[in-house]
């Protein structure tokens, strides 16, 4: 579990993480040692064009893949992936084959949840960890390279990155795809079209959301 280059000068990693590793030394967590830190390590903040911020990883062994809302390919889709590529097909008329997201992360989305770790069958038991500051440097660090698209889903992650907001980017928040919200705002928000419309504005590639 090793704070992946270039992103390991964040205080967060001097600051919090030490006592966060000492309390999931010889402990079971998701997603895993090898995938704690797999948002970060895939993208470089120079590359982050779009932020989408989760809460925390799956719970379910076997589930999560240290990507915010990704599942492994022989996962059955959780129900709020499942809406967001309801909207997704509704926008785009497209959706991916599968529910890793790990093509989105290489065309530059930051998925990336508040809290990096979880118990098995214990959705939250470590967002008091100071895991969130992480997110937040993350995000910061992030801006210094460029204007940044934000997908903010639910009151969740619309505080979380609320004091970081500039007027350079772009923000579309919604409610959580979650069955329990997606039909008060979330359904009908077009998050992937208004993405590539402000990225292409910028004269930018579009992100190929149904990785075809």
């Amino acid at each position: 579990m090793i704070p992946p280059q270039p992103w390991a000068h964040l205080p967060f990693f001097r600051d919090r993480w030490p006592a966060i590793r000492a309390r999931l030394a010889g402990s079971d967590f998701l997603p895993g040692p090898e995938a704690i830190f797999r948002a970060l390590q895939i993208l470089p903040p120079q590359a982050v064009r779009v932020v989408i911020l989760g809460q925390d990883p799956y719970p379910t062994p076997g589930h999560a893949d240290g990507l915010a809302f990704s599942v492994t390919k022989t996962t059955a889709l959780p129900r709020s992936l499942s809406n967001i590529f309801k909207e997704m097909d509704s926008d785009l008329e497209a959706r991916p084959a599968d529910g890793d997201l790990s093509h989105w992360a290489r065309q530059g989305v930051l998925l990336l949840n508040t809290s990096l770790s979880v118990s098995p069958g214990a959705a939250g038991a470590h967002a008091r960890w100071g895991w969130d500051r992480l997110a937040a440097q993350a995000v910061a660090e992030a801006q210094r390279h460029r204007p940044l698209a934000f997908i903010l889903w639910g009151n969740h992650a619309q505080k979380a990155l609320s004091d970081l907001i500039r007027p350079e980017d772009l923000v579309i928040a919604s409610a959580h795809p979650s069955p329990l919200s997606a039909r008060r705002g979330f359904f009908g928000s077009r998050p992937f079209s208004r993405v590539n419309a402000w990225l292409g504005a910028r004269g930018e590639a579009p992100i190929d959301w149904a990785g075809r």
